[in-house]
């Protein structure tokens, strides 16, 4: 790579503060000690390895995930410095992985531009461990330190063998503790492809190895294409409506930009962006730049080329991102984030760069392929002709006053609570659910809205479709929030909104179409922990007097041995929840005492976005391709 840094030894590493409180408070520093905690921890080695990349001089990383659980990270980079740190008296080495904050991030001349979600990456993940071995290749000799119980030292840095002139490279294995990882401490192999995958993508040419010796399993990951790879992967499911993916890269007072994007002919934008390889799931400035510019790009065409007459209105942003799908990637040297989370980019210098690097490459693209530039145009004046028809649309979705919000099955049964932090509204399936769950509820705080059948697949209609569907307008109008550019969180009249359809085929189908309503025009719902999954039982367990319901297979087995043996029960299947009566489903579906929920997120939203498309989407093959591979995973399947 470019612009190589020869500078790097122990100045470089600057110390800002002790390690004391990590195990203290994990979660402050990797988010969690969830399973996506779990996985940070790779990551944040990973991340380390990438930043030698960036600098230019590593080539190859290698994830191997270790038969005793343990995870090896190895890189053929310069090698993390071995010489004593001016600061504390011990080798880098050592400093690096027992002092919070110490690396070569902050300051020193070792890195241009980093990733490394906190930049405190080698010793909170020594923190976090049960033990961390450290190997370290440089100098024409091998280097080893060990750590244990939490970051302790239990074997300086170590000469413990001579190598090539020409390796250098560092190599991490670390083992997760139990004690701060109760949930679990088995890393989960497609979670980790995945991201492997991803940051191959983001880093062209870079190879990612990805190995599981429990399972004998190995992905190797390179992409001399980058972005505009993956772009063409993010498409594989849909129909793109010019051949080209457009890719435009450039470099402005030392932040570099690289944009690849593709139209294709759905309805929904797919905009993915990132900073030093760190996802940005609100966009920020980089994104905003190249939004802009888009918008801005494609006016000036249309109107210079005729496609637009002199009278008519300009196309919004919404306009010109149908259909499109585009990944923004950013590198930054003092990058700026809004929220302990990184999720949004604040450095506004980097809105002008952006949008003058891809306003130059996006604007040479269109006057060079005028046939392309023309399909686009057009898909964009269509979406135009789609919003206007959606505004008028819209305007029926308004609620008039009063809670007379009806559909054609059914009418909105309010609760008389309008806190709307204590509300609920369950959308029910069916007139005969619909009728016991207005007698079941507790009406102060549950709402209940029938809707009968599968409602619009919103995956393949545009806006105008959606809002003249009665069914899809009463959601709307109940939710109060709107939907869109008119969008508002604050006139949410519900905090919990509850999908309560049959354990079934049929209410999986059901659940599925409303979820993706939901990821596609209410996702700050999604985002705010606001959309949950009644979760009915599958079987009901009676012994004596007692009746337990249970969710599926494995709860039933599990309860079953914790009954003293000889005890008779019986097993029955529950019914659907149309045939419930009002007791039996507030005890077993809605009673807040009582009831399980799933709240929906979105852990990974271009993983989420990718399996949408397949579910839902025009395109068969793919969904046959799908459900082949994962039909033996199914379980609880009604026939």
């Amino acid at each position: 790579m470019e612009n190589k840094i020869e500078h790097y030894d122990a100045s470089d590493i600057q110390v800002l503060e002790g390690l004391e409180a990590v195990r203290k408070r994990p979660g402050m520093y990797i988010g969690s000690t969830s399973e996506r905690g779990l996985h940070h921890l790779v990551w944040e080695i990973v991340d380390n390895a990438i930043d030698e990349a960036l600098a230019g001089y590593c080539d190859d990383i290698e994830i191997i995930v270790n038969k005793d659980g343990s995870v090896t990270v190895k890189d053929d980079g310069r090698g993390i410095p071995v010489d004593k740190h001016p600061k504390t008296g011990i080798s880098t080495v050592e400093t690096v992985y027992t002092v919070l904050h110490a690396g070569g991030k902050f300051g020193g001349g070792g890195y241009k531009v980093s990733g490394g979600l906190h930049g405190v990456g080698a010793s909170v993940v020594n923190a976090l461990s049960k033990w961390v071995d450290v190997t370290v290749y440089k100098n024409s000799k091998i280097y080893q330190a060990k750590f244990a119980n939490g970051g302790h030292i239990v074997q300086p840095l170590t000469i413990i063998g001579d190598c090539s002139e020409d390796r250098t490279g560092t190599t991490v294995t670390f083992m997760p503790d139990e004690e701060i990882f109760k949930e679990t401490t088995r890393f989960d192999y497609e979670t980790l492809k995945v991201r492997a995958r991803e940051l191959a993508f983001l880093n062209k040419g870079l190879r990612i190895i990805l190995v599981d010796d429990r399972e004998d399993k190995k992905d190797i990951f390179v992409y001399e294409g980058g972005i505009k790879e993956y772009v063409e992967l993010l498409n594989k499911n849909k129909t793109p409506i010019h051949n080209d993916i457009i890719y435009v890269e450039g470099a402005e007072n030392n932040v570099t930009l690289e944009v690849a994007l593709q139209y294709n002919d759905g309805y929904n934008s797919a905009i993915y962006s990132f900073v030093n390889n760190i996802t940005t799931p609100e966009g920020g400035t980089h994104e905003d730049g190249v939004k802009n510019s888009l918008t801005r790009i494609i006016n000036n065409y249309a109107k210079n080329n005729k496609f637009l007459k002199d009278n008519e209105d300009s196309l919004t942003g919404d306009d010109v991102r149908e259909g499109i799908t585009m990944i923004v990637s950013a590198k930054v040297p003092e990058p700026q984030f809004e929220g302990q989370t990184k999720t949004k980019l604040g450095n506004s210098e980097v809105r002008k760069i952006a949008a003058n690097i891809f306003a130059e490459g996006f604007e040479r693209f269109l006057m060079e392929n005028p046939e392309q530039a023309k399909v686009i145009i057009e898909k964009s004046m269509t979406a135009a002709r789609a919003r206007v028809a959606a505004k008028k649309a819209r305007e029926l979705t308004r609620r008039k006053g009063g809670l007379e919000i009806t559909n054609q099955w059914g009418k909105l049964t309010d609760c008389s609570s309008k806190d709307a932090s204590i509300s609920e509204m369950f959308i029910v399936e069916g007139d005969s659910a619909a009728g016991s769950a207005k007698m079941g509820r507790d009406p102060i705080t549950q709402a209940i809205l029938p809707i009968r059948g599968k409602i619009l697949n919103v995956e393949k209609a545009r806006l105008d479709r959606i809002l003249s569907n009665e069914e899809i307008r009463t959601m709307i109008t109940a939710i109060g929030t709107g939907i869109g550019e008119e969008f508002d969180i604050s006139k949410l009249r519900y905090n919990k909104i509850i999908i309560m359809t049959d354990a079934d085929v049929d209410g999986a189908h059901i659940r599925t179409l409303l979820l993706t309503l939901f990821y596609r025009y209410f996702k700050p719902l999604i985002e705010g922990g606001h959309i949950y999954a009644a979760q009915p039982p599958l079987y009901s367990i009676k012994h004596g007097k007692t009746i337990k319901y249970v969710l599926d297979d494995d709860e039933r087995d599990e309860y079953i041995k914790t009954l003293p043996e000889n005890t008779k029960y019986e097993i029955g299947r529950m019914k659907g929840l149309g045939e419930m009566d009002p007791h039996e489903l507030r005890s077993t579906t809605m009673g807040i005492e009582s009831r399980v929920l799933k709240q929906i997120n979105l852990a990974d939203a271009i993983q989420v976005d990718e399996i949408f498309q397949v579910l839902m989407g025009e395109e068969v093959e793919p969904r046959r391709k799908f459900i082949e591979e994962n039909a033996l995973n199914v379980v609880n399947l009604d026939i």
